[in-house]
């Protein structure tokens, strides 16, 4: 395939909610398109989509897909994405590459979640959009409901482009207001209405036009010509939205979209000019999407084949790149060397010699490069804007089921996580446990099913243990004296220890007041190691002790027996005896949190954080979406997502971060210390 330029190329994002038919609209783009001589069928896993054995199975997409195909002269870079809220982070890394959005809206269910969800992520990123209104030959499809909603919805600069002849199993075909084609296979009473929605759309193009308006103004009407010729502008500005319509899995009003696509979608000429950073200046400078100027390229998506490794598929703003080239990493301020450029179609590679600025390709193999990652000619280096992947919101605990599975498993999670920037995974130090994090359950279960049959790793999973610590309320103190006289060197240390809290977040402090060489100086640090030792596992259920200053002020020593290990024992007993005089006490970590919900939830969220012991901070509205602030103790965090869900009909999003450490209430830390203590004894029954 030869490069294109970029007013050749169309970028084209698929969005919508779960179910609205995505994948089949793609797959018919690409019959129509002459990309693939036959449509496959989601039932039947045999689309170019979905083609991962998780999408089979599943029969629905799970990570965004690259096909790529030439029609009329032009090159389309079709994105299909999931819709499930779970894989958000696909459409957020398509965005990043997109010129313009498709939002499918599946005609029995008009205007959902996921469609709200793609206007509004479309319009924050400055994309074109288009609603195309799919399944329209389905029992209880309601085109007209739809329409009504949408332009409700999004304003009415959402403007009809083709009409439905017929309609459920009766629907047969598509009328065009665009090109008046199509108009006198309608009923009389669905002319009426068309002709009104012609109305409309010669309205609202004609407002983006001054001598377009005149001319409406004048004749009350424009021709069929003078429409399009502004209507490419219209949508470009994002001042018009087409809505067109059909049956992808019918094959209905596809080749009008197709038609739309190829001639009045804008190409990545007519977008904006993107803003970067230079690296030896603080401010930011407007590229042009210019084959001429110096290579720049952003990572948005990152695939791991079995076969041939780690795919990195980005969009190219400005210059050009030739296979078995190479360029420079900003990010990671390395080098790349790279070998075949190619295009996809879905899983199918089409390798390339060269690409132009404003086209999608691929590349494999990159030692260093990931998603996000700008990438740039080395004598002019710019950095792109970072892609803004939302936090995790569930975590679960990863145990490997056997060794083979321990020796197999860090391969396999940095290829899962190098794939989706929403998947991480952690080591917690304190509980010492992998802790795996994503957007939701199906994400979570997802990732595990692909450890097992891509990777042949198995592990169990169970919710994290949270990292409880410990610390004192009051003063405390003990006299503690070793004394060890049987079997070969004696022992003896004694050491005197007073202890008392800190404030919350200092850690430990260890003070010597020891006077008159009581204890000799070696030893004092013995006693700090001693101590130190005793931090790790407090005396309610053994979580590591914080916030306390240990005073070390009296003691004896023995002139033979005396010895480092005789006083860090000493120490350790000491500071354990004063701890528990010193009215110790279970810490939790609490979580800020940041839940944007619809304006109606806002009472049954503030209950249902009430109810996980949350606090209210404070709310800030906005367009029709309240941010409630909270801070909530983590235990109580670990599965909000899916009461969020629940509540909000998947509407509610949240992120957390650390706060700070809060004493457990009495009457859950006994629960706490009895689970621990169990948990121990289990341990040392296995050991």
């Amino acid at each position: 395939m030869a490069s294109f330029e970029a007013k050749d190329i169309r970028n084209v994002l698929l969005l919508g909610h779960s179910g609205c038919g995505k994948t089949s609209v793609a797959e018919a783009l690409l019959y129509n398109g002459g990309a693939i001589p036959k449509m496959g069928r989601v039932e039947e896993g045999t689309t170019v989509s979905d083609y991962n054995e998780d999408e089979r199975q599943r029969k629905c997409s799970i990570s965004s897909s690259l096909m790529t195909f030439v029609s009329n002269s032009k090159k389309i870079n079709l994105i299909d994405t999931p819709g499930y809220t779970d894989f958000v982070g696909e459409i957020i890394g398509g965005l990043r590459a997109a010129d313009t959005s498709i939002i499918i809206v599946n005609a029995t269910g008009g205007v959902e979640i996921g469609t709200e969800r793609a206007e509004k992520m479309s319009k924050e990123r400055g994309v074109s959009l288009l609603f195309f209104i799919n399944r329209l030959d389905k029992e209880h499809a309601d085109f007209n409901k739809c329409i009504d909603i949408i332009k409700k919805k999004f304003g009415k600069g959402c403007v009809v482009v083709t009409y439905p002849i017929g309609e459920e199993s009766s629907f047969k075909g598509v009328a065009n207001l665009l090109t008046r084609q199509g108009l006198d296979a309608l009923s009389d009473s669905d002319k009426a209405k068309a002709k009104l929605e012609i109305d409309a759309l010669s309205e609202a193009v004609a407002e983006t036009d001054d001598n377009l308006l005149e001319k409406y103004l004048d004749k009350g009407e424009l021709s069929a010509d003078e429409l399009k010729d502004a209507f490419n502008k219209a949508v470009d500005g994002g001042r018009i939205l087409p809505i067109l319509c059909g049956s992808a899995t019918n094959n209905i009003g596809i080749k009008e979209l197709l038609d739309i696509i190829i001639n009045y979608l804008p190409s990545p000429m007519d977008r904006q000019k993107v803003e970067v950073a230079k690296l030896d200046s603080p401010e930011k400078i407007a590229i042009d999407i210019n084959s001429n100027g110096p290579f720049s390229a952003l990572v948005f998506k990152t695939l791991s084949d079995p076969f041939i490794g780690q795919i990195s598929i980005f969009k190219v703003f400005s210059g050009k790149l030739q296979s078995n080239a190479g360029f420079y990493n900003v990010t990671k301020s390395t080098k790349e060397k790279i070998g075949q450029i190619f295009s996809l179609l879905g899983k199918a590679q089409t390798p390339l010699e060269s690409v132009r600025a404003g086209d999608i390709v691929c590349v494999s193999k990159l030692k260093d490069t990931q998603t996000g990652d700008s990438l740039s000619d080395e004598k002019n280096p710019v950095k792109f804007e970072e892609i803004q992947f939302p936090e995790p919101a569930i975590s679960f605990s990863l145990k490997p089921k056997t060794r083979s599975d321990e020796d197999k498993i860090s391969n396999a999670l940095h290829k899962l996580t190098a794939e989706d920037p929403t998947f991480k995974v952690t080591r917690d130090e304190q509980t010492k446990e992998m802790i795996a994090s994503g957007m939701g359950d199906m994400h979570i279960n997802i990732m595990i099913n692909r450890m097992k049959t891509r990777y042949g790793v198995q592990v169990d999973i169970g919710t994290p243990k949270v990292a409880y610590k410990e610390t004192i309320t009051f003063k405390g103190d003990a006299q503690y004296r070793h004394k060890k006289q049987t079997g070969g060197a004696g022992q003896f240390a004694e050491v005197w220890m007073k202890i008392e809290p800190l404030p919350r977040g200092t850690g430990f402090e260890f003070v010597d007041e020891v006077v008159g060489g009581a204890i000799p100086r070696p030893f004092i640090v013995s006693c700090e190691k001693g101590i130190k030792t005793a931090l790790q596992s407090g005396v309610l259920a053994g979580f590591p002790v914080v916030d306390v200053r240990a005073i070390v002020y009296d003691g004896k020593t023995h002139p033979v027996d005396s010895k480092d290990i005789a006083f860090q024992t000493a120490a350790r007993q000491a500071f354990k005896e004063s701890m528990q005089k010193a009215k110790p006490v279970i810490l939790e970590p609490i979580m800020d949190v940041e839940i944007a919900v619809p304006d109606e939830f806002m009472g049954d969220i503030t209950g249902s954080l009430n109810s996980r012991r949350g606090r209210v901070m404070g709310m800030e509205p906005g367009d029709d979406v309240e941010t409630i602030k909270a801070k909530v103790p983590l235990e109580e965090m670990y599965k909000y997502v899916n009461e969020l869900k629940s509540i909000t009909g998947g509407r509610g999003t949240y992120t957390m971060s650390f706060s700070h450490y809060e004493v457990v209430p009495s009457n859950l830390a006994q629960l706490i210390i009895d689970k621990a203590k169990a948990t121990k004894k289990e341990e040392a029954e296995d050991a």
